[in-house]
């Protein structure tokens, strides 16, 4: 099947990966050419700006502008040209999204992981329409490559001049997919799930005995049910948030944020001003604590 599988955002002096899409593929092929991708990475600024990584299913495609190079793992049928107006696409959206500084004060891997949302979206379109808005750059595209064409590149090769870049260690990078791993929690993250638990405890207890007040007697206290519960769902989903790794957390973080707040202050009269505070003051914490912890990259098992 013609398409895009996968792309990511490296920075081109050390090969350092700032951004990647997050689906995963169990293909031995596509598992194998992940590998050459992570190998070609790290020796980019050797190559010119445009280049392509034939292989007999599939092919890594790269761009590299200034800092950063994007690359792409498409299959071998996929227009050349495409490939690179998808990338043309990328670049332009990595670079209205972050400057330069933090782009060279990065220090781990994934530092711009939620940028996935829009390599996610830029591809569908691409695997979807074929690109009908790079319809635009497809003539300009196709010129620059007559003028200037890829340096060729063979698949098999690019684990070997890794290799002799650093030493002749080829086994050193096998790294082949990121593996969104979370710091340590803390402490205070602790403390933050367990007042979230009680928080979603007290939502869901005192949700139940409206409810079923409200379904007997009072049928207009629909909306007060509704404001218990929405709480209830919001304290558990941002108890999962801080566990686990997932994409956009930045805007899903002050969704529920929101939707606490907001249930809260329609509550006022049967919480008081202290029961308020304390329900957001503690999806306040929540939320710091959901934001500032990071990903890890994960560790090559050498061989272990």
């Amino acid at each position: 099947m013609s398409m895009i599988f996968f792309a990511c955002v490296v920075r081109v002096r050390d090969g350092l990966p700032l951004s990647a899409s997050t689906d995963f593929h169990l293909n031995q092929d596509f598992l194998e050419c992940r590998k050459r991708l992570k190998a070609l990475s790290s020796i980019l600024a050797r190559y010119p700006s445009r280049g392509t990584a034939k292989g007999r299913n599939l092919s890594i495609h790269f761009l590299s502008s200034g800092d950063i190079a994007c690359m792409a793992i498409c299959s071998s049928s996929y227009s050349t040209i495409m490939a690179f107006c998808f990338l043309e696409e990328l670049r332009w959206e990595f670079a209205a999204s972050y400057n330069t500084r933090s782009i060279n004060s990065a220090s781990r891997p994934y530092a711009f992981i939620e940028f996935d949302n829009t390599i996610q979206k830029v591809k569908h379109h691409f695997n979807s329409s074929r690109g009908s808005r790079a319809k635009g750059s497809w003539e300009r595209v196709e010129e620059e490559l007559k003028l200037q064409p890829p340096v060729q590149l063979q698949l098999e090769a690019t684990e070997l001049l890794n290799g002799l870049s650093n030493g002749g260690h080829a086994g050193g990078h096998v790294e082949v997919v990121p593996t969104y791993r979370m710091q340590p929690v803390t402490p205070l993250g602790i403390l933050s799930l367990v007042l979230n638990i009680m928080c979603g405890a007290l939502n869901l207890i005192r949700g139940v005995h409206l409810a079923e007040y409200s379904f007997q007697e009072d049928h207009e206290g629909i909306g007060n049910v509704i404001a218990f519960f929405l709480p209830f769902l919001a304290c558990i989903f941002q108890c999962y948030l801080y566990l686990f790794y997932s994409s956009a957390r930045k805007v899903k973080t002050f969704v529920l944020l929101f939707c606490v707040c907001s249930c809260n202050i329609y509550l006022y009269g049967l919480r008081n001003l202290w029961q308020i505070s304390f329900h957001i003051g503690v999806a306040s914490l929540s939320s710091y604590q959901i934001l500032t912890r990071q990903l890890l990259e994960k560790q090559p098992d050498c061989g272990v």
